[in-house]
């Protein structure tokens, strides 16, 4: 399956910075889920993840398939990945992909041993990068990897039995007091172990039995024990596929910190960012006594510079995902899948400059970031502290409105204003002779800050009866039209929507044009629209 621990094998939701929502391409992933699978079935979001990839020109997918060696040659400081052997288990196939470029997106840094390349794992002790909340000495303990469970609500009782093999857990005390309420977002992630293992990604499997068990006898305490309000409960599901949070890491240029995290992340080659809370689970798992994690306060937003996406090592290596170049405590906000996101968009753009220019991961970083990060603010990534650039002949244009001041829509600003647009409302822009345009650009409000309330943005972790149907949010345009005057006095339906679910819509055009104006059809709100 696509999409790692937020696919029906894990069936993680999808989290994130807590202050603002992340957009780009997992923004788009969440609104077509909205759109299509309103009642949050997994195989249906399995199928949203399945398409985006599949279906996109010049990529091969390969599933069901496992990285099994890489050629590598060089020095120890200056390694060079040449092919990786990859093993098909469907096909019994075995691929052998040569390239430019690689980038290790497994969580388990898979090519770290075929590469050579400099790698961490385990806590660092507080001296080392003066981290207050790091221990004082270092270990290689890690956060433990957990087996999620789904509960739906049914009309009359459901009988549990518990397979004998099941661990029993009496009452809360020897749960350690874990809250197990069945809410929609209850996922008994707390039932985790493996962290206290010397090798994580050896333990694998040993560690998915103790889960299972745990698992099981969880299911059987809210199921029979007095007092759960459980009765017409099942249990729809369990993970076979244990869930992990954190392996081994990827050395690059820079590791990312507590005092980084802290600082607000203000680094100039800015790629991304992070906003959820240093959120470190104890290795102990469900043999800990104690809180499972600790939620160490973050700032609502802190930069992540590109310099933590690439091998410090291997020339041409990078990283994206929970196996990027930070340290233990800052791997604990930035390891959530929507910051994980962040660092895939980042890689595939930088992926595409290197490959364009014949330049390595770290000459785009030293070369191109100027590129690399108008790169992804045109694609809707957000990056604190930086503004888009609107091309000379969008500002020079006159913009029009029939309601409110539009002039934001080409401020270049990426959050924090939006052009209010009721039904019938037009903009336009007027420009002083026939100009060449290239794409014309539009943001629709998809209520990443929160003003209004987004309904069902995750997929559910339990099913009450009579849950409300996702939707998309409120304050995003569904109708619209793009209108072009062209040189010759003409106009041109440029694009036409009707059941718009994207933010991001990029129109191409390759012709000389007087005016453009967008008219919308549906209440909502635009947060761009301009042209180059």
């Amino acid at each position: 399956m696509l999409g790692g621990n937020a696919s029906s094998e894990v069936r993680m939701h999808v989290c994130g910075s807590k202050k603002i929502l992340e957009s780009g391409l997992v923004e788009e992933l969440r609104l077509a889920n909205l759109a299509r699978n309103p009642h949050h079935n997994y195989s249906v979001w399995d199928s949203i993840l399945y398409e985006k990839v599949r279906f996109q020109e010049n990529l091969t997918l390969l599933l069901n398939a496992s990285c099994l060696d890489a050629e590598a040659f060089g020095p120890a400081d200056a390694r060079i990945i040449h092919s990786v052997k990859v093993w098909q288990l469907t096909t019994y196939t075995m691929f052998t992909i040569t390239a430019d470029y690689f980038v290790d997106a497994s969580g388990d840094s898979i090519l770290i041993e075929p590469s050579g390349a400099e790698f961490r794992d385990g806590h660092e002790a507080r001296a080392e990068f003066n981290e207050a909340i790091a221990p004082e000495e270092a270990n290689r303990k890690v956060m433990g990897m957990s087996t999620l469970l789904e509960f739906r609500e049914h009309t009359s009782p459901r009988k549990f039995i518990a397979p004998p093999w099941a661990n029993r857990y009496p009452d809360d005390a020897s749960l350690f007091n874990r809250g197990h309420a069945l809410d929609h977002y209850q996922n008994f992630w707390w039932i985790e172990f493996g962290g206290d293992a010397k090798q994580p990604v050896i333990n694998t499997e040993s560690a998915r039995d103790e889960l299972l068990k745990a698992a099981f006898g969880v299911a059987d305490h809210v199921k029979n024990t007095p007092g759960h309000h459980a009765e017409n409960w099942d249990l729809e599901w369990v993970g076979f596929l244990p869930g992990k949070r954190e392996s081994r890491r990827y050395v690059g240029d820079h590791i990312l910190t507590e005092t980084d995290v802290r600082a607000e992340g203000n680094f100039p080659d800015v790629v991304a960012f992070g906003g959820w809370p240093m959120d470190d689970h104890n290795p102990g798992g469900l043999h800990y006594p104690g809180e499972p994690t600790i939620f160490h306060p973050a700032p609502g937003v802190f930069g992540i510079p590109y310099r933590c996406l690439y091998s410090k090592n291997v020339t041409n290596l990078w990283m994206a995902g929970r196996n990027v170049s930070v340290s233990h405590v800052a791997l604990s906000s930035t390891r959530v899948m929507a910051t994980c996101a962040l660092f895939g968009e980042a890689v595939g753009c930088a992926a595409a400059i290197a490959s364009r220019d014949s330049l390595s991961p770290r000459a785009v970083g030293q070369r191109r970031i100027h590129e690399l990060q108008q790169t992804l603010l045109d694609n809707d990534c957000f990056l604190p502290g930086i503004d888009r650039e609107i091309a000379p002949s969008c500002q020079q244009a006159r913009l029009d409105a029939t309601q409110g001041d539009a002039e934001a829509l080409r401020s270049g600003a990426m959050r924090g204003h939006a052009w209010t647009a009721a039904i019938g409302s037009t903009v336009e822009y007027v420009l002083p002779e026939p100009t060449p345009v290239q794409e014309v650009r539009l943001v629709f409000d998809s209520d990443l800050e929160g003003r209004h309330q987004r309904h069902e943005l995750n997929m559910r972790s339990n099913y009450p009866l009579n849950e409300p149907e996702g939707m998309l949010p409120k304050t995003l345009v569904r109708a619209y039209r793009l209108i072009a005057e062209t040189a010759d006095h003409r106009e041109t339906v440029l694009e036409e929507k009707q059941d718009n679910c994207r933010r991001l819509v990029k129109v191409p055009v390759h012709a000389p044009l007087r005016r453009i104006r967008l008219e919308i059809q549906s209440a909502g709100r635009v947060c761009s629209f301009d042209f180059r």
